[in-house]
């Protein structure tokens, strides 16, 4: 069980599900409950092809494009400093809910920025191939599997939880979330930098 467990632990600190949900939340603001469930589908389809990816092809991907982690890094900073920005100083001028008016998504929020770089983002990556070189594909798969459920979970039933706080109690907790996210995104961008460096 040691291999499972060693592969484990750091994925799951990677992944940070207890970091993700409050800003997949404020992400969320305003869905329907069926439109959240889709969400969370297609945000953990999505982070489960893009993982299944990297763990078999994560070498050969990068080393053809000619990119880094550190590359991801920045990249995936751009993307959350911008929304971080967006839903700081404009989200309560723009409409939240990325649904049609039937309740059905029209969005690919799931895909980008939730499934990617939020839940398998420049850290999860890294981790992955690191385990698979460590320990193998087994326990490195096995360890992803798990880590994905307990996102998925963690989607589903988070926010309900969160909203017992009271809808204003919540509100304010995405926002705080959201300069937390800025912060996060500088420090991706940083540190994407100076590896480059």
């Amino acid at each position: 069980m040691t291999p499972y467990i060693e592969s484990f632990l750091p994925l799951f600190v990677a992944m940070n599900l207890p970091g993700v949900l409050p800003i997949f939340m404020s992400l969320t603001d305003g869905l329907s409950p069926k439109a959240l469930r889709k969400l969370v589908f297609q945000a953990s389809s999505t982070a489960f092809a893009v993982s299944m990816l990297i763990l078999f092809a994560g070498d050969i991907i990068f080393k053809t494009m000619g990119i880094t982690v550190n590359d991801l890094r920045v990249g995936g900073g751009l993307i959350l400093l911008v929304l971080a920005i967006t839903d700081l100083i404009f989200g309560d001028f723009k409409q939240r809910a990325p649904e049609a008016e039937d309740g059905e998504l029209e969005s690919s929020v799931g895909i980008v920025p939730i499934g990617i770089p939020l839940t398998i983002g420049p850290a999860a990556i890294t981790t992955i191939l690191v385990s698979q070189q460590s320990f193998g594909y087994l326990p490195t798969s096995v360890s992803l599997f798990t880590n994905l459920a307990l996102i998925t979970v963690g989607f589903l039933f988070g926010p309900a939880l969160l909203l017992k706080l009271g809808k204003n109690a919540a509100k304010a907790i995405a926002k705080v979330t959201s300069l937390f996210l800025a912060a996060i995104a500088v420090a991706m961008i940083r540190a994407g930098i100076m590896g480059m460096l």
